[in-house]
């Protein structure tokens, strides 16, 4: 008899203010993402990825924690820990901004936040960058403070999301351009609704910081989703890889840098800023990549997930890099991979050997990402 594990419950895994809506909806499966718990799976892969391309899904991203960065070196501290030039950043922008370490190696993919020009949020991705800034903040005797208010986010995602909102927080919200944010009211009480969200498919993220008002909230937006035939959903496997969306711990950590992972375009070296791992950067950049993040395409389904790395090889057998996210898209046909390969096998076209749990299959590096 197969027992399969259970995830053991404790003070460590911190709930969500809408974690009894959460589980009331009929999550099945849950993942641990910055020390809380995030749902994966509601109906199944399947049918909650075709729903979000179709409808309006409510998610409880909570476990997007916030960075916060306050005080006169607020600025400072922010620039210090990301390769991305911030120096002309505006009150209601926000930056994807990749965080390095002091050898150029990615910390975090957080999107920030300037909410003025001595107070910033990171929206993190799961890794610790409390601690990260705090060091940085005493090392350099900076003078912020840093902390993790209680801020749950809450995202609106899919096609009819716009709908949905304008309903709850008034028409204001459609002048939010994409990366953007207000301050809007609901209830009385101001707060962040930026136009952003982990999918493809448009949508936006409330970042509550009043959990008295989160079932209050999350009811509101519920009932009038009834109309766009809501669904409580989460992040989406399938959308996730289609969409070229990188996965931090999954596809990339600090032993890569932003070029390997193919954000380069948000490496600022032209711009005179001061951050951490520049002169690496400066190195890694002038050296040219040895490896990078492509994909690979299966043409048939694999009833088997990337839970972990699988080994790729060349048609000689040399290990040439790894797998480290699958799905099988119907979209496309077949089974879709996102992977880290070494140089001379990035051509669209190339084939590759890759080691499966169902055994070494035959693979084709693809363009990405694949939507």
């Amino acid at each position: 008899m197969v027992v399969t594990p259970t995830l053991s419950r404790s003070r460590r895994l911190r709930q969500t203010p809408y974690s009894d809506r959460v589980e009331a909806c009929g999550a099945k499966a849950y993942t641990v993402y910055n020390h809380m718990l995030l749902a994966t799976v509601f109906r199944s892969l399947e049918e909650d990825y075709q729903h979000l391309c179709e409808n309006v899904q409510i998610w409880d991203v909570s476990c997007e924690r916030q960075v916060e960065i306050t005080g006169p070196d607020a600025a400072a501290l922010t620039q210090l820990m990301t390769c991305r030039d911030l120096s002309k950043a505006k009150y209601g922008q926000c930056f994807y901004a990749p965080l390095v370490d002091e050898n150029g190696g990615m910390v975090n993919d957080p999107i920030i936040l300037k909410l003025a020009e001595d107070r910033y949020w990171l929206s993190i991705a799961d890794s610790d960058v409390l601690l990260w800034a705090k060091g940085l903040a005493s090392g350099r005797g900076m003078d912020v403070k840093v902390f993790e208010p209680d801020v749950f986010p809450l995202a609106v995602q899919g096609p009819m999301a716009e709908e949905v909102m304008a309903k709850v927080f008034g028409e204001k919200v459609r002048d939010i351009k994409f990366f953007r944010f207000a301050e809007l009211f609901y209830q009385n009480h101001r707060m962040v609704v930026a136009r952003s969200g982990w999918s493809r498919q448009g949508g936006f993220e409330i970042y509550l910081d009043n959990s008295a008002l989160a079932l209050d909230l999350w009811d509101r937006i519920w009932d009038v989703g009834k109309d766009y035939n809501i669904f409580a959903g989460c992040p989406n496997g399938i959308e996730r890889v289609e969409g070229g969306l990188l996965s931090y711990g999954n596809d990339m950590s600090s032993e890569n840098t932003p070029y390997e992972c193919g954000l380069g375009k948000y490496v600022n070296l032209e711009a005179d800023i001061e951050f951490v791992g520049r002169k690496a950067l400066e190195i890694a950049r002038d050296q040219g990549l040895g490896r990078k993040i492509c994909n690979i395409r299966f043409d048939k389904r694999l009833e088997t997930s990337v839970s972990k790395s699988w080994d790729v090889l060349n048609v000689g057998g040399d290990h040439i890099g790894n797998i480290s996210s699958g799905c099988n898209s119907k979209k496309m046909g077949g089974f879709i991979a996102i992977a880290m390969l070494d140089q001379e096998f990035w051509d669209e076209g190339t084939i590759v050997l890759v080691q499966t749990p169902l055994g070494d299959l035959t693979g084709t590096v693809a363009n990405f990402p694949f939507d």
